[in-house]
């Protein structure tokens, strides 16, 4: 999967042989752009970075070079994150620091379920190529290794506990025809 700029990422832009234009820390903005000098303005969300390269050496080499040599890196992604709600002890909205992490990590990110949690019926939700999916897992036969602790990746979103969801969830919960496996719904 390549990982596309998004609102609040922060990136290094460098052009060789330029240090008035490279910079080590630029700031993306929430709506997925950045200033940069010479060319101005720069829409980044949802470009990968040789995309963004290429838009920053062509607008470059339009104006005030011959062949500039720019990269570009994400030096630090706001879009990897999870957010954990429900039974949990401190829900919340949790960066992972390499993009991904088990869903284990995650729940004890949040500070581990509450003592009324339904521990088997955590739901991951996430969003793949436009679609919804969601998995029903059963956290219980996770920690005692009767299952396979899922990997979770930035954008998902964890709901331990269904007491108080909305319908959609409860929907999803009676119609999911197995654990551990991603559905589209």
């Amino acid at each position: 999967m390549t990982y596309r700029v998004g609102p609040f990422d922060r990136l290094t832009v460098t052009v060789y042989n330029e240090p008035a234009l490279s910079f080590a820390d630029i700031p993306v903005d929430a709506e997925g752009r950045f200033d940069y000098p010479l060319i101005g303005t720069v829409d980044a969300a949802g470009l990968t970075t040789e995309e963004l390269t290429g838009e920053i050496k062509q607008r470059l080499d339009a104006t005030y070079y011959r062949d500039a040599r720019v990269t570009v890196f994400v030096t630090n992604s706001a879009s990897r994150f999870v957010v954990v709600e429900g039974s949990v002890e401190e829900p919340g909205r949790y960066e992972l620091t390499n993009g991904r992490a088990s869903l284990v990590e995650v729940i004890a990110l949040a500070k581990s379920p509450t003592r009324t949690a339904n521990l088997d019926q955590v739901m991951v939700f996430r969003n793949e190529d436009g679609e919804r999916y969601g998995a029903v897992f059963n956290l219980a036969d996770i920690r005692n290794g009767k299952a396979d602790d899922p990997i979770l990746r930035g954008g998902d979103v964890v709901v331990v506990g269904f007491s108080s969801l909305k319908g959609a969830f409860r929907d999803f919960l009676t119609t999911a025809p197995f654990f551990n496996v991603f559905t589209r719904f």
